[in-house]
This record gives C-alpha cells, structure tokens and sequence, in this order.
C-alpha cells in the first residue's frame, strides 16, 4: 500500500506536464521549438510552477474551507468544482503564452500545451458524468503523445522513454487499484479517454 501511495504521488496528474517537457528537453529539444534551449530550464520551472504547484496550492485553499472533504476527493462530486477551476487555469496560461510570447498557433511547443489542456478538459467534462482515473488519463495520455512523436524523433531517441512511459502507465494505474480509490471500469475509462484524446489530438495538430 506504501509503494502505491508513493507511485500515486511520483505519477500525480499534475506533474505529467512538467515529466514531458523534461523528457523533450533532454532528449528531444527540437520537439520545443521555437523555444531556445538556453531557455529550457526556466520554461520547466514555470510549466512546474503554473501546472503543478499552482493547481496545488488552490487545492489545499478548498480543502482549507471545507469545499472539499479530503485531498484525494474521493466522491465525484467533490471534484467537480478544483477540476474546473483547474481547467480554466490551463487554458488561461496556454492562452497567455500565445497572446504574450512570438509562440504562434504553428509551433511545436503552443500545440503541446493545447493537447495538454485538452486531457484536462476531457478529464473534466468527464467527471461532470462518471468519476474517472486521473491519474490512468494523464499517463496514458503521455503514452498517446510520445507513441506518435517516434516517427519523427531522430535515431530512435524516444524509443526507451515510451517504453518506459508505458511499463509506468500499467504500474500507475495497478496503484490506483491497489489503493482501492478507482473501480477497474474508472482505471480503463480514464486510460482510454487519455490515450485517445492525445493520440488523436497529435495526429490532427502534428
């Protein structure tokens, strides 16, 4: 029960984005443009910082009064209210990095971001329904992002960490079992939702 608790922390949904641009960084920069790779490290610290950590501490702020009853929101409808408020955030900051950066809608890096805050949406809107698996529809999503970025990627270079993206998938979503939060119907709901909506999404963007 420990080890899954730490792989659910490790392999939170909110650090997913942080995880893929780490990844590019060091083995695929190119996939960044038009991002300087002098640039990299502090671009990771603000995706960690507007993706994770901010999402986070507004978390904490509801948990503080009493919106909602634990961190790991367990009842569906507890998660209704961060997830969207979690969702506006997303899109807000993709929204800035276009309307404030020379990002344009043809580069590499905007469409990721889209793509990232289209699993967010997707796993929003989804909850508004059925209690899905976050945490099986951020890491199968990385999975349908780095699967087609193979074809491109020089050298075979993302061979290892898909395969690697995979093998944690099954770990992550056998976790959530483990724990017992997600029935087996939410773990595959949110994975297929994940995998399809960012596979899909890289095929139409890319």
């Amino acid at each position: 029960m420990l080890l899954a608790r730490i792989i659910s922390i490790i392999f939170h949904p909110l650090l997913l984005a942080t995880y893929l641009f780490g990844v590019l960084t060091y083995i695929f920069p190119v996939a960044l443009d038009p991002l300087k790779e002098d640039g990299h490290l502090n671009f990771i610290f603000l995706i960690f910082c507007v993706t994770f950590l901010f999402p986070a501490l507004n978390v904490g702020i509801f948990k503080t009064f009493g919106s909602i009853r634990t961190l790991a929101m367990r009842d569906r409808h507890e998660r209704i209210v961060p997830f969207s408020f979690i969702t506006i955030l997303y899109i807000l900051v993709t929204y800035l990095f276009y309307t404030r950066t020379r990002i344009g809608v043809n580069d590499n890096l905007l469409k990721f971001l889209v793509i990232i805050d289209a699993l967010v949406l997707v796993g929003t809107v989804a909850t508004y329904f059925y209690k899905v698996s976050m945490h099986s529809l951020g890491i199968c999503g990385l999975v349908g992002i780095l699967l087609p970025l193979n074809k491109i990627s020089e050298d075979g270079a993302l061979f290892y960490p898909t395969v690697v993206t995979i093998v944690l998938a099954g770990v992550v979503m056998s976790a959530r079992l483990q724990l017992n939060v997600h029935s087996p119907r939410e773990v595959m709901i949110g994975g297929v939702l994940g995998f399809t909506t960012s596979f899909l999404l890289m095929f139409f963007l890319f």
